[in-house]
């Protein structure tokens, strides 16, 4: 492998050739390698964790461009002091903010103010929060504009970021273009999707990714996807049984044993 600050950079400043697909990683994933999914094909490129440390596994990054989270305002685990000092440190060269903060009570305002202070300065790629697919007025794309429109032209961004869940792919696909139409000249990143726990379980799931893996990589709006959720159904549900009941664990990329799950195979 390149040294990983020159691959960091290359990675990101040619995603448009490179693959769009990465991984989204958890903090109870230290068992799993995600160097599974990077088998030389380049459709795996990126892996994040929701957090600015490493992720935590048998293979570091495995071989993929790390992106340092800093998914809440101050985090115990990831403190905004520590931000820059990270990712000075480790060499990501793009990161990513707050992770649905429309739901989870932190106004457009406060997120403006609080990007321009902490994100504006670093000299990578950013991307705003992380929003739901809520179609309630104040949250989603709605809470989007409204940042946005907070920070008065002040907040340097090169992506949005996009949540999903929901029933079928025609609304997935929906989605993702309305946001496409509605901020027409950005970058768009999906850091999390997949169906919301439907009743055929992993087949569903299969058969949501194959149309949905064809349409993201044909949309050139779209820079990266990160399928939910790189670990294995035992791990979720043990250590985040509230998702595993929202979600469902057919979209897991891991099986119990490590070994890539019908999800997963999908991403070669």
């Amino acid at each position: 492998m390149f040294s990983s600050a020159i691959a960091l950079v290359a990675l990101f400043a040619t995603a448009a050739q490179a693959g769009k697909r990465g991984l989204c990683w958890t903090y109870y994933d230290s068992t799993l390698d995600p160097g599974l999914f990077n088998n030389g094909d380049g459709e795996v490129v990126a892996i994040y964790d929701y957090e600015t440390y490493a992720p935590p596994s048998t293979n570091g990054a495995g071989g993929l461009g790390f992106i340092g989270m800093q998914r809440c305002t101050d985090c115990t685990s990831s403190p905004i002091a520590d931000l820059a000092s990270r990712q000075a440190a480790q060499g990501w060269a793009t990161v990513f903010t707050l992770n649905e903060p429309d739901v989870n009570g932190i106004s457009p305002s406060d997120a403006a103010s609080w990007y321009i202070q902490y994100i504006n300065p670093l000299s990578i790629k950013k991307a705003l929060p992380a929003v739901t697919s809520s179609a309630t007025s104040g949250q989603g794309l709605s809470w989007l504009s409204e940042m946005i429109s907070a920070c008065n032209g002040q907040c340097y961004y090169d992506y949005i970021n996009l949540h999903w869940y929901g029933p079928d792919f025609a609304t997935f696909q929906s989605y993702v273009e309305s946001a496409h139409t509605q901020f027409p000249n950005s970058q768009i990143v999906i850091t999390e999707f997949a169906l919301q726990n439907p009743s055929g379980g992993q087949a569903a799931q299969v058969s949501f990714f194959q149309q949905a893996f064809p349409f993201l990589d044909g949309a050139s709006y779209v820079q990266l996807y990160f399928p939910f959720v790189a670990t294995s159904p035992s791990l979720f549900q043990a250590n985040d049984a509230a998702g595993a009941s929202y979600v469902g664990t057919g979209s897991c990329l891991y099986n119990d044993d490590g070994t890539a799950s019908a999800v997963g195979n999908l991403m070669y």
